[in-house]
This record gives C-alpha cells, structure tokens and sequence, in this order.
C-alpha cells in the first residue's frame, strides 16, 4: 500500500488546478508541435520532432505523478487542527540558535513535503526543523540535528 502524502487544501488545488491546465492547455500545445514537426517530413532526421517527443514524454511523466498525489494525498483541515500546536498549515514563527552561535528569526508555513518551497517560506513537515515543530506549542524550546550539531529552535508563535 502506497503511503498517502499530507498536503493543504491550498495544495490539494494547486495540484488540481496544475493537472487540468497540463491535461487541456499543455497537452494541445504538444499535440501541435507534433503535427507542424511530422510536416517537416523524415522523422528519422528531425530535431523538431524528438523535441517535440521528449516534450511530450515529460508531460505525461508529470501529468502520472501529479494524479498519483492527488489519488494518495490526505487534506489537512481547520478541523484536524488543535489551536496553538504546529501542525500541517500552521503558520509559525520561531527563533534558531544554530551551534556557530549564529540565530535567527523565521516565519513559515507548516506543509507537505509536495508542497514545500522555502522561496516561499513554506517548510516541510518532513524537513528537520519542521519535523521538530510538529507538535509543539508557543514558547517550546525544541532541539534539531543539524550538520554541525544540534540547533536551539524556539517557538514564538503559531496560528492556522
């Protein structure tokens, strides 16, 4: 059995919505470059072509795996939430004291691993220090291997 993959329902629709553009926009796009590419006549020899082709493999590639998540996730709701304990969707701020002495002062979003984008200050629940909060409350100090050694993580907030 395949194990289920925990996302939010922002990222359960971010899934959908990115399957029906690929299904509908992306797939005739591909089907075009196809049809002008076989125009340009010997398959055998045409760059255009295989472009084409391996463009359309990719496609498909990612069109399976974003219905597999969809199939296999598990949507987290407000109601799964239990207030001021981090939790997939929550919305944390913390402070880091790494063991360089260096610290720090971060504010995320709790999420799936699918759905994690640190550009976007969205972490993984399966990340280190995400997998630290998971669980914890304002003010908990928590500790976190890191590379160099154990980081001091605490939490100042959290809300959903």
């Amino acid at each position: 059995m395949e194990e289920s993959i925990i996302v939010t329902r922002e990222g359960y629709e971010k899934m959908q919505n990115e399957l029906e553009e690929l299904k509908t926009v992306k797939r005739q796009e591909v089907s075009e470059k196809l049809k002008v590419a076989r125009s340009f006549g010997d398959l055998s020899e045409n760059a255009e072509y295989d472009a084409a082709k391996e463009e359309q493999a990719q496609l498909e590639e990612r069109i399976a795996k974003l219905e597999n998540n969809l199939r296999i996730a598990e949507v987290v709701s407000e109601q799964d939430m239990k207030q001021n304990i981090v939790n997939i969707g929550s919305t944390v701020k913390f402070s880091v004291k790494y063991p360089d002495g260096e610290s720090e002062e971060k504010t995320v979003v709790i999420v799936g691993r699918t759905e994690s984008n640190l550009a976007e200050g969205k972490m993984s629940n399966e990340s280190p220090i995400g997998k630290a909060l998971m669980g914890a409350k304002k003010g908990q100090k928590v500790d976190v291997q890191v590379p160099d050694g154990i980081a001091k993580v605490k939490v100042i907030s959290t809300k959903f």
